[in-house]
C-alpha cells in the first residue's frame, strides 16, 4: 500500500484569485524564467533539452471513421513537459488541446490544464485551470522585451489580433509604458474587435485615442510599439507582411505569433532578439529548412537567414543576455528592434508555481488524493 499522496486541484476561479492575472508580476517572473534559460537552469522535452513539446496532429483523410480530421486551422493537442531551476525548482506539464471549431459552439481555440509534480518522485503537486495562466505568461514574455527594449517614452501602441493574446499583449503595453496613450488595433472578425474595445474602455480608461485600422500599413506607421497577436497557419504567404518603409526609426515589434517582413531590411536595419535561442535551434533541427512556415514565429526566419548565409548567430541577441548584462539592448534611440517570442512550457511551470503558492497560503483550491484504493500495491 502506498502512502497517501495529496495534490491541490485550482479551477479558474481560484487561479484568478491566485493572481494569474497580475501581469506586472508575471512580466518579473518571465525575467526570472529567462535568465534560468541563458544560464542552463532548466529542462525542455527532446533530446537536445529545448524542444516546445510533442505535437499530435491528425490526417486529411483517414479510414477509421472516429479518427479527428485536419480540418481547419490549428487541430492539435500537445504535450509540453519541463523542468525549471532557479527560484521555482519545478518539474511540470502543460497539455492542451486546439481546434478553431470550437469558437461555433462558445468554447476557445485552446482549452488548456497544467500539473505541477514534484522534481523528485514525480507525484503530482497541483491541477491547475491553465488558459488564463498561458495567456498572461505569453503576454508578460513580450513584457520583459516591453520593458527593457521599448523606445523611451513610447505613445502609440498598435495590436494586429484582438483576440486573448491580443489582451495580455496589451496589459503588457500597459504595464511597461506608462506614457502610452493611443492604441490601434487591426482584427479579421467583429465579435473579437468589438469584445477588445469594450476591454480597453473598462480596462484602460487612460487610453484616450483607440482606432481599429484595415490594413498592416496603417497599423505599424507611426506606432512607437507594436504586436503581432493573431493566430496563424503555416503558410507564410498568408502572414500580415509589414514592408520596413512603414516602420518608424525606433520602434520595437514584439511578435509572440506570426508576421512576416523585409529579409534585407530585418538585416541591415533591425537588430533581431529572441526569447531563447535554443528553442529555435531546436525547431531548426526538428522541422525541414526552411523552417519559417512550418513554426510561424519570426525568429524562425532569423535561423533561416543563418542557415542561407544571409546572417551569423551572433547577429541573433537572446534577451536572457540583455538581462545578465551579457549584450546591449536598445543601442539608440532610432534602433528599430524585432523580439520573437516562441513561447515554452518553463513559462507556465514557473507562473503556475507562483500561482500554486499564493493559492496555498490564501487557502484555495481542492485537496486531492492520488490514490482511491486502500489496498493498491
Amino acid at each position: 500500500m502506498y502512502p497517501e499522496v495529496d495534490f491541490l486541484y485550482l479551477n479558474e476561479q481560484e487561479m484568478i484569485k491566485a493572481g494569474v492575472k497580475n501581469m506586472p508580476k508575471c512580466i518579473d517572473t518571465m525575467e526570472d524564467v529567462l535568465k534560468c534559460l541563458t544560464k542552463g537552469d532548466f529542462v525542455m522535452g527532446g533530446e537536445n533539452h529545448n524542444s516546445h513539446g510533442c505535437m499530435v496532429t491528425f490526417p486529411n483523410e483517414s479510414p477509421f471513421p472516429n479518427m479527428p480530421k485536419n480540418v481547419g486551422e490549428d487541430r492539435r493537442f500537445m504535450a509540453m513537459p519541463a523542468y525549471i531551476g532557479g527560484p521555482f525548482d519545478m518539474a511540470g506539464m502543460k497539455w492542451y488541446g486546439s481546434n478553431t471549431a470550437n469558437k461555433e459552439i462558445g468554447l476557445p481555440r485552446s482549452i488548456l490544464m497544467v500539473m505541477l509534480n514534484d522534481k523528485t518522485t514525480g507525484a503530482p503537486v497541483c491541477l491547475m485551470s491553465g488558459n488564463l495562466l498561458s495567456a498572461y505568461r505569453t503576454g508578460a514574455i513580450p513584457g520583459v522585451g516591453l520593458r527593457h527594449l521599448a523606445p523611451k517614452g513610447a505613445k502609440t501602441g498598435a495590436i494586429y489580433g484582438p483576440g486573448v493574446m491580443g489582451k495580455t499583449s496589451l496589459d503588457a503595453f500597459m504595464a511597461t509604458c506608462p506614457e502610452l496613450d493611443t492604441l490601434k488595433v487591426k482584427g479579421r472578425g467583429k465579435k473579437s474587435l468589438d469584445s477588445f474595445l469594450e476591454y480597453v474602455k473598462a480596462t484602460y480608461p487612460q487610453l484616450t485615442t483607440v482606432t481599429v485600422v484595415d490594413d498592416i500599413e496603417t497599423l505599424v506607421r507611426d506606432s512607437d510599439v507594436i504586436s503581432f497577436a493573431a493566430t496563424a497557419g503555416t503558410d507564410p504567404s498568408k502572414y500580415a507582411y509589414v514592408k520596413g518603409e512603414w516602420i518608424k526609426p525606433g520602434a520595437l515589434i514584439v511578435a509572440p505569433s506570426a508576421f512576416d517582413m523585409e529579409t534585407d531590411f530585418l538585416k541591415e536595419k533591425c537588430k533581431m532578439v529572441v526569447d531563447n535561442i535554443k528553442l529555435y535551434e531546436a525547431w531548426a533541427e526538428e522541422y525541414p529548412y526552411p523552417t519559417f512556415g512550418s513554426i510561424n514565429i519570426i525568429g524562425a526566419k532569423f535561423t533561416d537567414m543563418c542557415h542561407d548565409g544571409i546572417i551569423s548567430k551572433s547577429d541573433i541577441t537572446d534577451m536572457g543576455d540583455i538581462l545578465l548584462g551579457n549584450a546591449s539592448g536598445r543601442d539608440s534611440d532610432d534602433q528599430i528592434i524585432v523580439y520573437s517570442v516562441g513561447g515554452m512550457p518553463v513559462e507556465d511551470v514557473a507562473w503556475g508555481k507562483v500561482c500554486y503558492e499564493n493559492a496555498v497560503k490564501m487557502g484555495l483550491g481542492t485537496k486531492l488524493n492520488l490514490w482511491n484504493k486502500p489496498d493498491m500495491c
